[in-house]
């Protein structure tokens, strides 16, 4: 690297909440990448055997309640919280909170 300043800390960060400075242009150069945006329902984690025992009609029940939000991934990880909804018969999600800094790191998943 030719450049000799540290690494940015999270000080050097901006919240998200404040969103992204589109005069900036490092914001323009990485505006165009697509991104993965998904939802999660929930999940659930079962033997082989029994996911390959499953037919038509069986419920699989998830780890979370109806009424709790879902979470919206970009990439795989955790950027906002959501409920569903319909739009023109489409599912859509509502953003109902950001994440905040310490939520929004990917969680390494250990089973």
């Amino acid at each position: 690297m030719s450049d000799s300043k540290a690494a940015p800390t999270a000080k050097d960060i901006k919240p998200a909440k404040q969103g992204p400075d589109p005069e900036n242009n490092n914001f323009r150069l990485l505006s165009d990448i697509p991104v993965r945006l998904s939802v999660e329902v929930g999940s659930v984690s079962r033997r082989l055997a029994d996911i390959m025992a499953f037919h038509e009609g069986e419920v699989v029940e998830l780890d979370r309640q109806s009424d709790d939000l879902l979470d919206i991934k970009v990439n795989g990880t955790l950027v906002a919280k959501g409920e569903v909804v319909t739009i023109d018969g489409r599912f859509g999600v509502r953003i109902a909170e950001l994440a905040d800094q310490d939520m929004a790191y990917p969680a390494v998943e250990r089973r």
